[in-house]
């Protein structure tokens, strides 16, 4: 009996665990979704992962593609993307990507994504620095 009830203690404590870690690796999927398709200069596939307020800024796939392709090249075009470390909070997670660019430069990112009413991950925000610059 008590072996049941800390087999039933345990799975509870530890299912926020499995649920955090699903939630990041989604996540995670969404953003190398979209990095796929900058990849494959696919920009409707790209904007389809954008939050409905990125995409209030940016109207259209041509618009919100072209502001990437300007405004972060070494998102758009990279020779590697690799994950880091995540946090979620509430409905929200932020995920670094370690990137090198075209050029070899490194450079750190920071994607916000927020759970959607249907329970899909959408980006928010992508914030891009030189890796080794003061924030």
């Amino acid at each position: 009996m008590r072996v049941a009830v800390l087999l039933v203690a345990l799975s509870i404590a530890f299912s926020p665990i499995a649920a955090f870690a699903d939630d990041v690796t989604t996540a995670q999927g969404v953003i190398r979704a979209q990095e796929q398709a900058f990849g494959h200069d696919d920009a409707a596939t790209a904007y389809s992962y954008a939050a409905p307020a990125v995409r209030q800024i940016f109207p259209a796939p041509d618009i919100f593609m072209s502001m990437v392709q300007n405004g972060y090249a070494p998102v758009y075009r990279h020779k590697s993307f690799e994950f880091g470390d995540s946090k979620t909070e509430g409905s929200s997670i932020a995920q670094r990507v370690h990137i090198i660019d075209a050029n070899g430069e490194a450079w750190e990112a920071l994607y916000t994504l927020e759970q959607q009413a249907d329970g899909s991950y959408k980006i928010t925000g992508c914030s891009l620095l030189k890796a080794g610059q003061a924030v």
